[in-house]
């Protein structure tokens, strides 16, 4: 099957992202082959993934005409919702430790990353700050040591600082990285007692460490989860994907949209959602400014800089 559709917008290098980004991820995800040609778009391959196809095209359009930009987390996340297009339930969601404690998803994108990462075994999640990105990796992994349906809940971390060095930090490396890890911990804490949690930690059953410290292990029944995980480099991602081991399911986290690397080098998890796009028993989830749940002038904050951003560009 064949499809061809007319571009609405001349910007094809937004549309199209940097050296066809955008077209090479949809190509990847929905397993198509894509030709881009003069104001046109032609699409082929099987007649439902054609057809999944030209849906997130035809969708990236709208968006680039109605907000201006289209960026990789963007595209990201309108596959998603062409792949898992559900609702928001009032009554799904997963159980933690707390007593009467069911965390459950706000809004549609939310949902979606939940199920996400039920069902998969690898799931990468991108979006701004404020959407439960690492709030619900965390859940779903303490619900799933709850069913004992895994034995160890690994939570890791780069070490890369966003402005501040953590070597001018006083104390040992414990005190440099604690506060560096501290969201990992407050999502936990929120899920069960303190006690419990020191408890869980003093068994090894819970970890919460750096990245550097997962090289030259296997984890085999666990959640293991890699949270700002734009700040890795492709070298450190390749470690941490191959850390899994039988029984595990894995979730990386990050805002793509927030990388403190060095401009020269390339985010980790942008090179393995490239590389892995397609790949069977892998999700790819986009969240976007709609999934933010926190205080409703978080969600403000992001598109004022997003426009000023996106004003700079054009100047």
């Amino acid at each position: 099957m064949e499809v061809t559709i007319q571009l609405l917008s001349k910007n094809r290098l937004e549309l199209f992202g940097p050296a066809d980004e955008h077209l090479r991820m949809v190509r990847a995800r929905c397993g198509v082959n894509i030709t881009a040609r003069d104001e046109s778009v032609i699409i082929s391959g099987q007649e439902q993934a054609v057809e999944k196809a030209s849906q997130v095209v035809e969708m990236m359009q709208k968006y680039l005409m109605k907000f201006g930009k289209l960026n990789a987390n963007d595209v990201i996340g309108l596959v998603s919702k062409v792949e898992l297009c559900v609702e928001p339930d009032e009554d799904f969601g997963v159980s933690v430790y707390s007593p009467k404690r069911l965390i459950k998803p706000f809004t549609r994108g939310q949902r979606r990353y939940l199920e996400a990462m039920l069902n998969f075994d690898l799931t990468f999640c991108t979006g701004p700050a404020g959407t439960g990105k690492t709030y619900l990796a965390v859940a779903a992994a303490v619900s799933m040591l709850k069913k004992k349906q895994i034995r160890k809940i690994v939570l890791a971390r780069p070490a890369v600082e966003a402005g501040e060095k953590l070597g001018f930090l006083p104390g040992d490396l414990q005190a440099k990285v604690n506060p560096y890890l501290r969201p990992l911990f407050d999502s936990l804490e929120d899920m069960m007692d303190f006690s419990q949690m020191r408890k869980l930690m003093e068994m090894d059953i819970i970890e919460v460490i750096p990245l550097a410290f997962m090289r030259g292990r296997t984890l085999n029944d666990a959640a293991i989860i890699c949270d700002e995980a734009q700040n890795t480099s492709p070298t450190q991602m390749l470690m941490f994907l191959t850390r899994m081991g039988r029984g595990s399911k894995m979730i990386i986290t990050g805002d793509i949209t927030q990388i403190d690397l060095d401009k020269s080098a390339k985010s980790g998890m942008l090179d393995a959602m490239e590389t892995l796009a397609g790949t069977n028993g892998i999700s790819l989830i986009g969240l976007d400014d709609t999934d933010i749940v926190r205080h409703n002038l978080v969600q403000n904050i992001v598109q004022a800089y997003e426009a000023k951003k996106k004003k700079r560009t054009q100047q």
